[in-house]
């Protein structure tokens, strides 16, 4: 296994021919006013390990450069690609008329969601994360194709947003099937 110190992680940045090497999955996160601007710099690193196509970032959520952003993301946004949108629903429309087939997958809970363990995931696939206490805005879980949430068995009754799309994110990248 390779060990690094964070100075080592935060300082590696690829150069373009690195970049141009690295295949992009037809993944796509959307970030729907998550204000934690660690929780942002972390869905960073999660699209940078899922080859993520780009990242949304909707509303009030901060966007690079930021400092905490940057920290919390290791550089990832230095290459990931990304975007602003004014909401998420702007985001989750404009990618359905851009990317022919793509599925919206919110991650909440809700009384429409699903265990997240028993959808079966196709690419491409946009995945819809939301505000730390508002969770997804109504307005995209009633345009979503699915909404899916994880089990709790202990007392608290949500993960945190980062931890929730690593899990989802993970488990699309270990099962999905190419259209």
């Amino acid at each position: 296994m390779i060990t690094l110190k964070a100075k080592e992680l935060r300082t590696m940045v690829p150069n373009l021919e690195d970049l141009k090497k690295i295949k992009k999955n037809p993944v796509y996160i959307i970030v729907d006013n998550v204000l934690d601007t660690y929780n942002v710099g972390s869905i960073f690193r999660l699209a940078d390990a899922a080859a993520a196509e780009k990242v949304f970032l909707c509303g009030q959520t901060e966007t690079p450069p930021h400092t905490r952003i940057k920290k919390a993301s290791i550089n990832t946004t230095e290459w990931v690609a990304w975007e602003y949108a004014e909401t998420a629903v702007s985001a989750a429309s404009s990618i359905k008329h851009q990317v022919s087939g793509i599925k919206i997958i919110a991650i909440e809970q809700d009384a429409r969601s699903v265990p997240y363990d028993k959808v079966e995931y196709t690419f491409p696939i946009a995945l819809v994360v939301g505000n730390e206490t508002h969770g997804v805005s109504k307005e995209v879980l009633d345009i979503a194709d699915c909404i899916v949430e994880l089990p709790m068995w202990g007392v608290n009754t949500s993960l945190n947003v980062m931890v929730s799309l690593g899990i989802v994110l993970f488990k699309v990248m270990g099962s999905s099937k190419n259209p």
